[in-house]
């Protein structure tokens, strides 16, 4: 699974890691990003602009758009046919920036919060789904999911799922507003390898998305040192 996520860089360092026009749209660092949020995103209805919508995916024929509170991820192996995702999967896909996420492992009776990150680079793209649902006033409410898949031996022993992770080169086929053949889109849901990722314990404070700071993502030990 993938339920929090952070987004640290600068506007221009997003800019030229997207190639995009223009990254107006964001303001601020974010260090614990969470579900039903206004999320960045590059989507292939306009693969130049950074855009918002709601991480939580609608589907267009949802009734109430309470459902998207469950639909934050959406299962590789499974969203090209499963109904909530699959008009998305053929069409509507994106790019949804970060440079780090967040996973809990069970140890005992508690979970801890372990800060996941790309070895070669500071910004990398969860591979999205978006979505329209037209709103009883009449606007549209546009929303997104985070793909998953099962973890590499380098993330299992945290948990057994993990966040896909796109390669620059393969972001434009990403965004191709047509259908992919399962040739083309099965290499890209593998997600990373296990030397692409690293890890490292950080402090239970991420638990709550009121907290949203730089130290969120410090070294569990190194946090606690400073408090000494």
């Amino acid at each position: 699974m993938c339920c929090r996520y952070t987004l640290t860089a600068d506007a221009e360092s997003i800019q030229l890691a997207f190639n995009l026009d223009s990254v107006d749209a964001w303001l601020e660092p974010r260090y614990n990003i969470a579900p039903t949020q206004q999320v960045p995103v590059i989507g292939n209805h306009d693969p130049a602009e950074l855009s918002f919508m709601k991480w939580g995916l609608v589907p267009y024929w949802a009734k109430d758009p309470k459902i998207g509170n469950r639909m934050v991820n959406a299962r590789s192996e499974t969203a090209a046919v499963k109904p909530s995702f699959r008009t998305a999967f053929k069409r509507q896909r994106c790019l949804i920036p970060a440079d780090g996420y967040y996973e809990w492992v069970k140890q005992g009776k508690k979970k801890t919060p372990m800060y996941i990150q790309h070895t070669e680079r500071e910004v990398f793209a969860f591979a999205g789904l978006w979505e329209r649902w037209k709103q009883p006033d009449g606007n549209w409410l546009n929303t997104c999911a985070i793909l998953t898949t099962e973890a590499n031996e380098r993330i299992k022993p945290i948990h057994q799922r993990m966040a896909v992770i796109l390669e620059p080169e393969d972001y434009a086929l990403w965004l191709a507003p047509r259908e992919l053949a399962p040739g083309e889109w099965l290499p890209l849901a593998a997600g990373p390898r296990p030397d692409q990722l690293r890890f490292h314990e950080v402090s239970r404070q991420v638990n709550s998305p009121r907290n949203d700071n730089p130290s969120l993502i410090m070294p569990a030990d190194a946090q606690q040192q400073m408090l000494l």
